[in-house]
């Protein structure tokens, strides 16, 4: 809750006769070029304890010459299996879903973001319209058409997710899985956005459903922090196919626009604080 092409040779390590990726980094983009955003996620067994890392990546360079940063520090969870056989099974489960999800194998590492030297320790505030849009039973489909044709399916995707971000100067913050975050200076844009995108995609048979929000964050260089995203994914959580539901906040900023909304009730988004009245797009 995203495809480029970031293979890099994998390190491996023998446990009895079969050998395992000591890491296991995934990107998602189709895309070999500098500067993009993905998520990366580790997988390492050692002996019954399986252990995960994951979280936002952003990619400079190309080829060998390529490097990779996570954008915030990691999340990370320890799984302990209790015998080797099951922390086998575990690590193989988990590493299958990733590539189900059409993540891709990396090696090398992933280093801490960069900081420049001049960079002071505050972080800079900013204010902007937040967009989370994802791909409604996406496993479902990729299952259905095989792993050839949904990659193309994707690589359309994303195409005309970014087409539509350039044409009204949305902002890609990083990709999830089937799912693109990005950032509007405009309420209006992000809505206006939002709905460009979900016609866009329905010509490919997808459906997909967006939240919108529009909160504070701070930014240092490639950083982003705020609990305004969190938020932004958790409404895009409670949408169906096809909707796109903005909160009260944005809402707010747009009584003049001329753009319809509904109530669409009050909502408990998961681990956010208080409960969200949510309106869903009537256009």
């Amino acid at each position: 809750m995203t495809t480029f092409c970031v293979r890099q040779a994998q390190t491996v390590f023998s446990i009895g006769r079969t050998h395992m990726p000591n890491f296991l980094r995934i990107g998602i983009h189709q895309s070999n070029v500098s500067g993009y955003t993905s998520k990366a996620w580790c997988v390492r067994r050692v002996g019954s304890a399986v252990f995960l890392k994951w979280g936002a990546v952003e990619v400079h360079g190309a080829g060998a010459g390529r490097k990779v940063y996570w954008t915030l520090p990691p999340r990370v969870k320890t799984v302990r299996c209790g015998t080797e056989l099951r922390a086998k099974d575990y690590a193989k489960a988990a590493i299958a879903r990733r590539r189900n999800h059409r993540y891709e194998p990396l090696t090398g590492s992933i280093a801490s973001r960069r900081r420049s030297a001049g960079r002071g320790a505050e972080l800079e505030r900013a204010l902007a319209t937040i967009l989370f849009v994802d791909i409604v039973r996406s496993t479902e489909k990729a299952a259905k058409l095989g792993d050839a044709r949904w990659t193309q399916v994707m690589g359309h995707y994303y195409a005309a997710v970014r087409k539509e971000l350039k044409a009204l100067r949305g902002k890609e913050v990083v990709t999830t899985g089937d799912g693109l975050l990005a950032t509007f200076k405009a309420p209006a844009a992000g809505v206006n956005c939002a709905t460009a995108i979900r016609e866009a995609v329905r010509t490919l048979g997808l459906e997909i459903r967006v939240g919108l929000h529009a909160g504070e964050y701070k930014v240092s260089g490639g950083e982003v922090v705020g609990l305004a995203f969190h938020i932004g994914a958790r409404v895009a959580a409670k949408a169906r196919a096809g909707e796109v539901l903005v909160s009260s906040a944005v809402k707010d900023l747009m009584s003049q626009s001329g753009i319809r909304f509904r109530d669409h009730g009050v909502h408990q988004l998961k681990g956010v604080p208080e409960r969200w009245r949510l309106y869903r797009v009537e256009h």
